[in-house]
């Protein structure tokens, strides 16, 4: 099989969380780019407009559907909504959530200063709402007898961090066993579950702390590599993970650190 042909995800229907920047808006990138149909959701309606217009003005396939995951119902409704427009759904990438500030490496991040307010909101964008959109997701994939889920996990839920707060770390290292369950349950369907567990990246998160110099050195410190990633250099393994070249992969949390978990 010819590389064009097995990493093909031409004509497929690809709904992202968190599509507007960031890691999610990678996603929707390479795959439009690629010939799928980026159904792009996120909560930031302009940023989204633009990112949509500026793909579509590229000759891409992207629509919009302005969405907060925290509203689960609303959720549910927009996946429910591209599969009905489309006919299908191939490809589902669980990638919207919010930070938890920093660890206990700073005062504000030790446990005696997390609020119980604080920590449900995380769980409920970091962890619920991803249960919910694989949810949504394997019920028209169930009925095609066929699909991709990718989750957006990160390294922090693959061991103790001082540098990310303690509700991200908790609830990033749910996903993974989420991941793992929710593949067993579905591989007789055709249907994969994957996650990808970034370390540092250039994104938005936590108000782009990452791109404070002081946070940026500790991490850059942290990486084997020593360089915080950009975003595009998560499109290749998106771009496996929802492609035929992934066919027999699921169940996988696969971590793109730069060296930090080796």
């Amino acid at each position: 099989m010819k590389v064009e042909q097995i990493f093909d995800v031409s004509g497929r229907i690809a709904f992202v969380t968190g599509a507007a920047n960031g890691i999610g808006l990678a996603m929707a990138e390479v795959m439009a780019m690629n010939g799928a149909t980026a159904v792009m959701a996120d909560i930031d309606a302009d940023k989204l407009e633009t990112e949509v217009a500026r793909l579509c003005d590229e000759g891409y396939a992207a629509e919009p559907v302005v969405l907060d995951v925290a509203d689960l119902e609303a959720l549910r409704t927009a996946i429910d909504g591209a599969a009905g427009r489309h006919g299908r759904l191939d490809a589902v990438f669980a990638n919207c959530g919010v930070s938890a500030g920093p660890g206990f490496a700073k005062p504000q991040g030790r446990l005696e200063a997390v609020s119980l307010e604080a920590w449900q909101r995380v769980v409920h964008i970091n962890l619920t709402s991803v249960f919910v959109t694989i949810q949504a997701a394997a019920a028209h994939m169930m009925k095609q007898k066929s699909g991709r889920i990718i989750v957006t996990s990160s390294i922090a839920g693959l061991g103790a961090e001082d540098m990310v707060g303690y509700a991200y770390t908790a609830t990033k290292a749910a996903i993974n066993n989420l991941v793992r369950q929710a593949a067993r349950e579905l591989a007789p369907y055709n249907i994969s579950v994957n996650a990808i567990a970034p370390g540092p990246f250039r994104t938005n998160i936590g108000g782009g702390r990452i791109n404070d110099p002081e946070v940026a050195a500790a991490f850059e410190a942290m990486v084997p590599a020593g360089r915080i990633a950009e975003t595009d250099e998560l499109k290749g393994l998106i771009l496996l993970l929802a492609s035929p070249a992934a066919s027999y992969l699921t169940g996988t949390v696969i971590p793109i650190d730069g060296g930090m978990t080796a």
